[in-house]
């Protein structure tokens, strides 16, 4: 459903020169799997999908979602994607509803209007739609922008941080989803920070450090490959990095 094969990116530094952000990574995400990306901060997992999502034209290599050639056809790539930025990316000024709206239209969903209400409803901002994005809060932000990025009923989902800024509740609600969107045969690539996350519905993860896909499998694979059973001890473990995330 998602193939990325041996990306390359580099970028030109004032200080450094180039900088070799992703080198040669390459996994699979399939129909009905919830696959992790995990990696420090800088490790090139942003990159990565800002690539995967048409945003970011890769130096080599090539993706391919849902059979089509992102770098030779990226509107067709977009038609089958969702991508939730960890930034919101909200215009302030247009209402909850409008900007649902909007990206509704822009994607010829019929109904836009009774479809973005009844998605805003499904993630529990419903009650938002008259309000205007600059005045949400961060979590009220993130469900527009999981409702926005959903409005067109996409078989790939690309999601950095999904539950950044949420409470319990609205993480238990928007982690629920995600396991509803995935048992319904979408293919979901998740970038989280928080392990305990990862751990509730993580199908397989890929494990990036300083650019490059470091180690991959199951969780229970990945514990076996680091000799460690908590997961954060894991990442610290394949990743080199002494800071473990939550």
């Amino acid at each position: 459903m998602l193939l990325a094969e041996d990306l390359h990116r580099a970028f030109q530094d004032p200080d450094r020169g180039t900088v070799d952000a992703v080198v040669g990574i390459g996994f699979e995400v399939r129909a009905g799997e919830i696959y992790a990306l995990l990696g420090p901060n800088g490790a090139g997992k942003t990159t990565t999908l800002r690539m995967l999502a048409t945003l970011l034209r890769p130096d080599r290599g090539r993706v391919l979602v849902d059979g089509i050639d992102a770098k030779r056809d990226p509107l067709g790539a977009r038609a089958k994607l969702a991508y939730v930025p960890a930034e919101a990316g909200l215009e302030p000024q247009l209402r909850a509803l409008e900007a649902v709206e909007l990206f509704a239209r822009i994607q010829g969903v019929k109904q836009p209007r009774q479809r973005a209400q009844a998605l805003l409803e499904e993630l529990g901002a419903g009650a938002l739609a008259g309000a205007t994005c600059g005045t949400l809060s961060t979590g009220q932000k993130r469900r527009v922008v999981l409702a926005r990025a959903l409005v067109h009923d996409p078989p790939v989902l690309l999601l950095d941080e999904p539950t950044d800024g949420l409470d319990v509740p609205g993480r238990r609600d928007v982690l629920g989803l995600v396991r509803r969107l995935a048992a319904e045969g979408r293919a979901v690539l998740l970038s989280s920070h928080i392990m305990g996350e990862v751990e509730a519905v993580a199908t397989r993860a890929g494990v990036v450090a300083r650019g490059q896909l470091v180690a991959e499998g199951t969780l229970d694979e990945l514990r076996e490959i680091a000799g460690e059973r908590d997961l954060s001890e894991v990442f610290v473990k394949l990743t080199g990095d002494g800071s473990a995330p939550a």
